[in-house]
């Protein structure tokens, strides 16, 4: 599947750099070797499962079989050109995903709404209803959110994010980062995988080795939406290789 690629190093500086002091310090503290078995349990509990959800079962693969398009909701100019840069840092590094921003929410699958902090909960009511806005703030208390509409096979059809946009940049990445990629697919927090974002007890605020492991491994086309725990890892050990050849090309890693 992926003959004809070179795998010399490449090794794209992320979307936030030095100039944000709290993401320059996790970067140059980020862990980046891990082992089969590691990468495999974090894609395990995030892939499956739901940290909330409103309906339907949790127990298989969900992802986008479609091209992923983006629409930014929101008046602030500068938080929307930070968002499509952090939507073309995705797509570099997920080799199969096809995401790129829309022009106008007519064409786009995934609507992110960006409101001030004051206006969160009542955007919330807005998305999900009250009753549902007050289950989600007690049982998450959320600074942004993400969620997704999927169908009987189990391929999602439309995402929601709502991101704040006064909260200051680090918050802005980081939500920006996790949501969207919660908004892919792997919906389930964990408490019990320290190396990913999708940990409500970690904060990075860029687009990590680890995580690129976990959206690289749903995003190959033999992990299809619909799959149980058991079939996915029937033909997870040859995904692996795969994607690890890859994450290792676009971070320029010599493992």
């Amino acid at each position: 599947m992926l003959a004809g690629i070179g795998f010399e190093a490449v090794a794209w500086p992320p979307v936030a750099s030095a100039e944000i002091p709290a993401i320059a310090s996790r970067q140059r503290a980020e862990r980046k070797i891990f082992t089969d078995s590691e990468i495999v349990d974090g894609f395990l509990k995030t892939a499956f499962g739901a940290e909330y959800h409103l309906a339907g079962r949790v127990d298989r693969i969900r992802k986008y079989q479609t091209p992923v398009r983006v629409f930014a909701d929101g008046n602030r100019s500068d938080r929307k050109a930070q968002l499509t840069k952090i939507v073309a840092d995705i797509a570099r590094r997920v080799q199969h995903l096809d995401i790129a921003m829309a022009d106008t929410g007519d064409g786009a699958n995934v609507r992110v709404k960006l409101v001030r902090d004051r206006d969160l909960n009542r955007t919330i009511s807005t998305f999900y209803g009250s009753e549902r806005a007050r289950e989600i703030r007690g049982s998450l208390d959320p600074q942004c959110l993400s969620g997704f509409r999927k169908n009987e096979q189990f391929e999602i059809e439309h995402s929601d994010v709502i991101i704040t946009v006064d909260n200051g940049d680090f918050t802005f990445f980081d939500c920006a980062y996790e949501e969207l990629l919660q908004s892919l697919g792997p919906i389930n927090d964990t408490a019990t995988v320290p190396w990913t974002m999708f940990n409500d007890s970690v904060s990075m605020g860029f687009f990590d080795v680890y995580d690129q492991y976990i959206l690289n491994l749903l995003y190959d086309p033999r992990i299809k939406a619909g799959m149980t725990v058991a079939e996915v890892k029937e033909v997870l050990p040859a995904v692996l290789v795969d994607v690890r050849r890859w994450v290792r090309k676009v971070n320029g890693l010599t493992e």
